[in-house]
């Protein structure tokens, strides 16, 4: 395809890569519709918070580690084709977790939806910065945030109406022709793209990568379950994991391969931007893990009632993020990425007002209002990483932003998700003396196990089911607060650390004619003009 025919279908092509996209994105949503269902041990597979916590960070861990080598790999062998590869390694993977028996095989498949995760989504970044030019890319970005954001809202909808009328694995399901449909677009309509210096798979990088995280949200989702955060249980694996973690820095520092140059870094905008998209990330997924079971669990709505809850969140995404590019023009990134910050704190505070009969409406404010500051802070943060990395390692930008956003996400389930699940255990104990001794260990797995329990206690289980909706609200709150914290701290560092729009002025020259100069700089190696 020559580069005129690539002109002229740009478009098209950016509407296939969120076709991709979307069915990436759709489907971690849609999970999270489905926890409460997944957890009840008669219609789903009885998992635990801890199981449920897992099912979605051992699919976010593989992704996360492995983002950096599948943009190189597909830097190397051809973007398309690593494109098409992940599609097919997804929709197969997703079809054996529709048909998992137990919760064990449903992690290790939601590892293996990971290896197609990470093989599709920094294709789709990496293509869109060759086939659009320096004055319609950020406008491509922004579409193709935009569309990040309405997946991530619009997969509770989808996920509730296929609850509704099927069983729990169809959410995983429906992944397999959304894959054979981007498969077929893909091989129409994108061209085959490749770096002219491919990097060299760092496989230290990777291992050690994986490794220190594994160790490090292992031990924090124990710590959480047992409730005993100074056991060598949980402080064994976390310290072994900051210390891998530890090594792959010092790796990829002196490595002449890295999987993820840290001299990037030393590019405030850059650090500054994958700052924000990780900190909005950690706080929205300690959110999303506790939102589903409220509104289903406490309040009682089926599924897709609770899917339906979550219009206004796509709606606040799709308003800012579609405006976000002309804000950044007017008013420059570190004013956009701190307002936006700002506004999903004010909008985590609104968590902590949810009560048991609490009215639905300011649920719907909290989503709105949520939705925006994600729309704020996504499209500008993407494209401050995007317009430091040289154009020809497209797919290590791709990488880095898509890395923050996926280890803030098994870092917040993991964290937020664990005081949680500490919380719930300490209200709710109190009033456990009407369950069996040998059985109250169980009662407090999660929200679900309890509310099964007390359904087979007869009257007496009516005082045990107020009390577990009291305290999962209460554990809510708390989790809520903190989520809040995260949000102010990663506004105060943006505004600190972002350079503003002078600084953005004086960095153009340096940067060259297609934005990659500084960033070439740091990565050791000359800018690549256009």
């Amino acid at each position: 395809m020559d580069s005129q025919a690539v002109q002229n279908r740009r478009w098209m092509i950016l509407g296939v890569l969120i076709i991709s996209l979307a069915a990436i994105v759709l489907d971690n949503t849609i999970l999270n519709i489905a926890l409460k269902t997944i957890s009840e041990p008669r219609v789903g597979l009885g998992a635990s918070q801890s199981q449920l916590e897992w099912a979605i960070n051992s699919y976010t861990l593989v992704f996360a580690g492995l983002l950096f080598t599948f943009g190189v790999i597909g830097d190397r062998i051809g973007r398309r084709r690593m494109l098409m590869i992940g599609m097919a390694l997804f929709g197969l993977s997703s079809l054996l977790c529709s048909y998992a028996q137990t919760p064990d095989q449903l992690i290790w498949a939601r590892a293996a939806m990971g290896l197609g995760g990470a093989a599709v989504m920094p294709q789709t970044l990496s293509i869109i910065t060759n086939v659009f030019d320096p004055r319609e890319r950020a406008r491509a970005i922004g579409i193709w945030a935009s569309a990040v954001g309405v997946a991530i809202a619009i997969g509770p909808i989808v996920g509730g109406l296929l609850l509704d009328h099927f069983w729990w694995g169809s959410v995983f399901l429906i992944n397999v022709p959304l894959t054979a449909i981007g498969i077929i677009a893909i091989t129409a309509l994108v061209p085959e793209s490749k770096s002219p210096t491919p990097g060299k798979v760092d496989l230290p990088g990777v291992l050690l990568s994986i490794a220190g995280l594994v160790l490090v949200v292992y031990g924090i989702i124990n710590g959480g379950d047992t409730g005993s955060w100074l056991a060598a249980s949980v402080l064994g694996p976390v310290t072994a994991g900051l210390a891998a973690i530890a090594a792959f820095v010092w790796h990829e520092a002196r490595t002449d391969h890295p999987s993820l140059d840290v001299r990037l870094f030393r590019d405030k905008r850059l650090s500054s931007a994958a700052a924000a998209i990780a900190l909005v990330f950690f706080a929205m997924g300690g959110v999303y893990f506790f939102i589903s079971f409220y509104t289903q669990n406490v309040r009682g709505y089926s599924p897709l009632h609770a899917g339906l809850l979550t219009i206004p969140l796509a709606a606040g995404q799709l308003l800012f993020a579609t405006r976000s590019a002309r804000l950044v023009g007017r008013f420059g990134a570190r004013a956009v990425c701190t307002s936006g910050l700002v506004v999903m704190a004010a909008a985590l505070v609104g968590y902590h007002f949810l009560g048991t009969s609490t009215s639905p409406w300011l649920l719907e404010v909290t989503f709105l209002v949520q939705g925006a500051g994600m729309g704020l802070v996504m499209p500008a943060a993407t494209e401050g990483v995007m317009s430091v990395v040289p154009r020809e390692r497209g797919g290590a930008g791709s990488a880095i932003t898509n890395t923050s956003r996926q280890v803030a996400v098994a870092l917040g389930v993991a964290v937020l998700g664990s005081v949680l699940a500490q919380v719930y255990r300490s209200r709710l104990n109190p009033f456990l003396t009407v369950v069996p001794a040998n059985a109250r260990a169980g009662a407090t797995v999660s929200i679900a196990q309890t509310q099964q329990l007390a359904q087979q206690l007869g009257p007496a289980g009516h005082r045990l089911l107020t009390a577990a909706s009291a305290s999962f609200v209460d554990a809510m709150h708390v989790t809520s607060l903190i989520s809040v914290l995260i949000a102010v701290v990663g506004a105060a560092a943006v505004a600190v650390w972002m350079p503003g729009r002078r600084g953005a002025r004086q960095r153009a020259p340096a940067l060259g004619h297609d934005e990659s100069a500084l960033a070439g700089e740091l990565a050791g190696r000359p800018a690549v003009g256009e």
